[in-house]
């Protein structure tokens, strides 16, 4: 029984597993205010430059990846908000699309949740989010390893305020727990290659995609 339980905690630190790299934020050129500005935040073992997203995207969010728990999330969530924060001072009225993948959807997912009420003008593009909350299907996989990854990864919720958000998950036990851990990693490495296309993800979409098949949010 303990080694299950070892076994388990394993699982949970290892529910957002991408690269092995570990990379510190770095400076990029300051993008201009012209159009959406496009910010990307990657999974674990991502780094700023080596994230998976593609198209018209203007910043990658640089922060601690190698393991997934509260701490490299709050790193994330500061750092997303830094970076947006100065970007909207110096354009006051461009929009802000954002987008994350596993641990990086969850820090985008924990921004939303505390800044929604301070900042506008911004939608989230959230895939594979270990914190979605079910349903359809189940929560994601922050739930049940909650009591390893610790605040602010832990745990699942809908608090978006009036920011649209769209959620995406497809037969991944990271974002749904129904789904069965048996399907990690390859469908949370395999399943979202068009996803990760920023420019596919319009400025207002506030929806879910869930193994395929359209929900409202």
């Amino acid at each position: 029984m303990r080694a299950r339980r070892i076994a388990a905690a394993s699982a949970g630190l290892l529910l957002t597993a991408g690269l092995s790299v570990v990379q510190a934020p770095t400076a990029q050129a300051a993008a201009p205010c012209e159009g959406t500005y496009t910010i990307v935040v990657g999974g674990t073992g991502s780094s700023w430059n080596n994230d998976g997203f593609y198209g018209n995207i203007q910043q990658h969010v640089g922060y601690p990846t190698r393991i997934p728990n509260g701490a490299s999330a709050r790193a994330g969530v500061n750092e997303l908000n830094r970076l947006v924060r100065d970007q909207r001072a110096a354009c006051p009225g461009q929009h802000v699309k954002m987008g994350g993948y596993s641990l990086g959807a969850a820090v985008v997912h924990i921004w939303v949740t505390e800044n929604w009420q301070t900042f506008d003008n911004v939608n989230a593009v959230l895939i594979s989010d270990p914190k979605r909350q079910g349903p359809p299907g189940a929560n994601g996989g922050a739930v049940p390893f909650g009591g390893f990854v610790g605040a602010p990864l832990a745990g699942a919720d809908k608090f978006f305020g009036n920011i649209p958000v769209k959620t995406i998950c497809h037969w991944d036990y990271v974002c749904d727990e129904s789904a069965g851990i048996w399907t990690y990693p390859d469908n949370h490495v395999k399943n979202y290659p068009a996803d990760f296309n920023m420019d596919h993800h319009n400025d207002s979409a506030n929806e879910v995609w869930y193994n395929g098949a359209w929900y409202p949010a």
